[in-house]
């Protein structure tokens, strides 16, 4: 049971990956911004704040008031509204949870956990008693949580929270980390080990022996981390991809404290507790099983860093069919391999299937069986965000609950701007340029839906997959509004010299679509999060407080019945 109790963390690990913000998030943060209840953050550097007066609308007048006719306040009046308080602080949590986890899987890595005997006994003899060997024991965790908390601000320190923003979005960034965790899953394998210098290393372990007091004690944490960098490189690695790619400037440091929590945690217990040393499961093949398992999850997590490269740079062969073949492929060889029919270089013989085994292969092989049936078209809802969206499928056996387009829109231009390349999630319409999606408003007398989105924008498709596929939501969408989809991370589509101008807030020339709506939804609505919803009337002033993900159908149902009742109201007479 101990060790169905230990291997049971790499499944939790697995289930938090899926469901947190952080395994696929690579956007800008997955954030709500309002209006009245925050300060703006900028996408900027330190020096950029509103006491600055650097946050300004940008906007050229010209560049919306000729299609839209906004109001004459709307394009010098900048509105402020940052990130909301719970919903930021949930991202970090989800980020600290994700590294806690991951510390525990990598105390469970070949290189650490028969270290954890040999590292207590030394603290107690060293010491000389047990209560300064228990002192020093808890100075050699603090020590290691410092070591990958300073790892962690050293990521912040050379990006900045905004070139974080930047990469996440970027193609070049979403495959280079494709490649890196490839590499990460062949090292688990068993394939090569990932080390670090000799001589660096050695340096550390002198430094350590020679040292005496708190620098000693600190040289011998670093030396650990460096000793098994091997085992804990690759998780400390997607660990930081996930963290970074929030956005957040606090994520990285917020990871790596779980991280380091975690690790440390059990070689202080072990310290003040020996009867937890004594219970703990011996060394073995098993731990090595971890290890390769981790591998298989490392290779699925790599292949939602390529979809999100496929969706940025519109290359379109790496659809939802063939990421969601992958998985199932992967889910089943881990399945097998725990049954013991595939054996890797380190693996020892598995004479019998113990329980453990049993029941983890079984699960594996279920969850590939789940994703089966998202092969034809099946929304597959646990994947929600990390598998392509819907309209990459090239074969949908039946429609998805919004249902095809209605009557309401027979009147949607066979064509719109940039179609050729964007695409509207399955069964709605959608424009993909403001001035041209406002005039259409205008001409049907109907409230737009600006949908501030991304290509790598889990949350964005989270709500495509979850929430819009609702008939209720899908119903208020298709008849009671124009669809306006500002695609903020758009690199390929460059934007005509009239609209192109210098953004203060992004502190670039908008010369490109993504750039422009990205400048938009900051300088006239005070937000740099996605997704990010305005319910607007034809001045594109909100009609209510614009939103960010809302994972509840019904109440996002109502937040859209708000915008349309005001929308209303605001025509009627006397009113």
């Amino acid at each position: 049971m101990k060790r169905l109790f230990l291997m049971l963390s790499l499944m939790l690990l697995f289930t938090v990956a899926l469901s947190s913000d952080g395994f696929a998030s690579l956007q800008t943060p997955d954030t709500t911004a309002t209006e009245e209840e925050l300060v703006f953050t900028e996408v900027g550097s330190s020096q950029d704040s509103i006491a600055n007066n650097i946050v300004k609308d940008t906007v050229k007048k010209d560049t919306v008031a000729a299609a839209t006719v906004v109001a004459k306040d709307s394009t010098t009046t900048t509105t402020t509204a940052p990130v909301i308080p719970a919903e930021a602080n949930k991202t970090l949590w989800e980020t600290f949870i994700a590294g806690l986890l991951g510390g525990f899987i990598a105390f469970l890595m070949p290189c650490i956990f028969p270290m954890v005997p040999l590292t207590v006994s030394y603290f107690i003899k060293r010491a000389g008693s047990k209560q300064a060997g228990i002192g020093q024991a808890l100075i050699y965790g603090i020590s290691i949580i410092v070591i990958y908390v300073a790892l962690g601000l050293l990521i912040t320190l050379l990006f900045g929270s905004a070139k974080l923003n930047e990469l996440s979005s970027s193609g070049y960034f979403n495959f280079f980390f494709f490649i890196l965790l490839v590499v990460f899953a062949i090292s688990f394998f068993g394939a090569f080990e990932i080390t670090l210098p000799s001589s660096l290393v050695n340096k550390i372990d002198a430094k350590a022996d020679n040292s005496k007091g708190l620098g000693g004690i600190f040289f011998m944490a670093a030396s650990l981390a460096l000793v098994s960098f091997s085992c804990t490189g690759p998780i400390i690695g997607t660990i930081l991809v996930q963290a970074s790619s929030k956005g957040d400037i606090l994520a990285p440091a917020i990871g790596m404290f779980g991280f380091a929590l975690a690790l440390a945690l059990p070689f202080t217990l072990s310290a003040i507790f020996p009867g937890f040393l004594s219970s703990m499961p011996k060394s073995g093949g098993w731990l090595n099983s971890v290890k390769v398992c981790l591998g298989f999850l490392e290779l699925a997590l790599a292949l939602k860093f390529l979809s999100a490269a496929d969706l940025v740079w519109h290359w379109e062969w790496f659809d939802r069919e063939l990421f969601l073949a992958l998985w199932i492929i992967i889910f089943i060889l881990m399945g097998i391999y725990l049954l013991g029919k595939i054996k890797f270089s380190h693996d020892s013989d598995v004479p019998y299937v113990s329980v453990p085994r049993l029941f983890f292969a079984i699960l594996s092989l279920s969850f590939a069986v789940y994703l089966v049936p998202g092969l034809w078209g099946a929304p597959v809802n646990i994947l929600s965000g990390i598998a392509p969206p819907m309209n990459t499928q090239d074969f949908i056996l039946s429609g998805n609950g919004a249902g095809s387009a209605t009557s309401a829109s027979n009147s949607f231009p066979a064509t719109v701007k940039y179609n050729e390349t964007l695409k509207p999630p399955v069964g709605f319409n959608a424009f993909f340029d403001l001035d041209e999606g406002v005039a259409y408003a205008k001409s049907v007398n109907k409230p737009v839906l600006l949908d501030f989105t991304g290509h790598a924008c889990v949350n964005c498709r989270k709500m495509e997959d979850k929430i819009w596929i609702d008939k209720e939501v899908g119903r208020i969408i298709k008849d009671e509004y124009v669809l306006i989809q500002l695609y903020v991370d758009e690199r390929n589509i460059k934007m005509p010299k009239d609209k192109v101008h210098y953004s203060e807030i992004l502190r670039t020339t908008t010369d490109d679509l993504g750039r422009w709506n990205g400048d938009f939804q900051a300088s006239k609505y005070g937000s740099n999060s996605q997704p990010y919803y305005v319910l607007a009337g034809h001045d594109l002033n909100p009609l209510v407080k614009p939103q960010g993900a809302i994972f509840d159908a019904k109440e996002y149902a109502a937040y859209l019945q708000s915008g349309l009742d005001k929308f209303k109201n605001a025509e009627k007479p006397n009113e």
